[in-house]
């Protein structure tokens, strides 16, 4: 698979309890997205973040620690970005979850599969 040297970053915010249909969210976006062919997902944990309600989520207070930030990231063409951004949106709407949707112009320096 190649990616052109002028991509787009899709980064996914969310929280590590929200739920779609018993699944978290994070791993439905990260299924989603391979089974649309895009380049690959990372998903990221916070240890510290905050969101629209302005509640603080952090390791240090026990009681909110398993409800951390996560941070999905998605590098590929444009096109397949855009085609994938509704999919993530019926996510959001069906889950009933929060969070936050960016997209960045990224500039691809080297795409190799490993092994």
């Amino acid at each position: 698979m190649q990616i052109p040297k002028e991509a787009k970053l899709l980064r996914i915010f969310v929280g590590e309890s929200d739920k779609h249909h018993l699944v978290p969210v994070y791993e439905k976006i990260v299924i989603k997205a391979r089974e649309n062919g895009l380049a690959g997902a990372t998903v990221f944990k916070g240890i510290m973040g905050f969101g629209g309600k302005s509640r603080i989520h952090t390791t240090k207070i026990l009681r909110l620690s398993e409800d951390l930030p996560l941070i999905i990231e998605i590098v590929d063409e444009e096109e397949k970005i855009e085609k994938f951004l509704p999919i993530v949106d019926q996510l959001f709407t069906e889950a009933k979850c929060g969070g936050l949707i960016t997209i960045e112009r990224a500039e691809v320096i080297k795409y190799t599969p490993g092994g």
